[in-house]
């Protein structure tokens, strides 16, 4: 089915030659070459004129699929465009030439681009569009499908280098880690790029998003350190806490009052047994005396 809800330009108005029923042209068509050939058979003069006239009327037929267009031009001027489905008949002097008005998909290839900050990466999108303004875009650009391949890479070239492949500070919006905002960008630099084509983009989105072969084992290992450093952190925070409310409780329940040594070297041991990486084993002090020997 066509797409009642586009919208488009005030050029697809302006049609000079209007479509008429092709069923009724081809009636017409039909008796004309039926009289003419009567005439044939008795002999008569006019027949062919009559079966000229009928071949030329059905130069003038053709048929539009759904999402179909008809761009129409009258020796060299373009004359409108027929974007109705159905079997119809135009001046047979109009050249016609058919356009898809079908929502396309486009896969850019993987690029490699260089980020915000000169980091090398990869990126790949799939951009939606489909034909808005069909006199734009057989007139205005040359061959507009090139066009859209060639300007959709650009594009992508575009939002890649004007944001980070991660942020690195709050707010900061980078390609890793705001895929719809960099999205919504993506398509609305499309859309200035193509409209001068009369190209409609419904959509764009990342598809492959990484860093160059030459550096990802650089930025992995950054990752991992970065990560590292974060459960650092939370463990500390965390280990505090616990410290922090284990002497708090000690205090308030007067469980054994502690010199500020004794309260040191506590933290210190408690700090020691929940960060430690590996299972820490108690030393228990029994007293200063020696044992008896055997």
């Amino acid at each position: 089915m066509n797409h009642p809800e586009r919208s488009h330009p005030p050029t697809e108005e302006r049609v000079r030659e209007r479509p008429v029923s092709g069923w009724l042209m081809l009636g017409f068509a039909l008796l004309l070459a039926t009289a003419g050939l009567g005439l044939v058979v008795r002999g008569e003069a006019p027949a062919a004129g009559l079966l000229l006239l009928a071949a030329l009327l059905a130069a003038g037929l053709f048929t539009l699929e759904p999402n179909q267009a008809a761009v129409l031009v009258f020796f060299g001027e373009y004359a409108g465009t027929v974007r109705r489905d159905g079997f119809f008949w135009v001046n047979p002097l109009c050249t016609r030439r058919k356009l898809s008005l079908r929502v396309r998909n486009f896969a850019t290839p993987t690029l490699k681009v260089n980020d915000q900050r000169g980091n090398p990466i990869e990126i790949a999108a799939v951009i939606t569009w489909y034909v808005g303004d069909t006199g734009q875009a057989v007139f205005d650009v040359d061959q507009f499908e090139s066009y859209v391949h060639i300007q959709s890479e650009m594009a992508l070239r575009e939002v890649a280098g004007s944001h980070p492949y991660e942020s690195l500070s709050p707010g900061e919006v980078s390609l890793r880690g705001h895929f719809a905002d960099i999205s919504r960008k993506l398509t609305a630099t499309l859309r200035q790029h193509l409209e001068v084509a009369g190209v409609e983009v419904d959509d764009a989105r990342i598809t492959h998003l990484a860093y160059a072969p030459e550096i990802a084992h650089v930025m992995l290992r950054r990752q991992q350190a970065e990560a590292v450093v974060h459960a650092r952190e939370r463990m500390v925070e965390g280990a505090l806490g616990m410290i922090s409310g284990a002497l708090g409780r000690m205090e308030a329940e007067h469980i054994g009052a502690l010199a500020p040594a004794e309260r040191a070297q506590l933290v210190i041991n408690m700090m020691t047994v929940l960060l430690s990486e590996s299972p820490a084993a108690p030393v228990i002090q029994l007293g200063g005396g020696r044992s008896p020997a055997p």
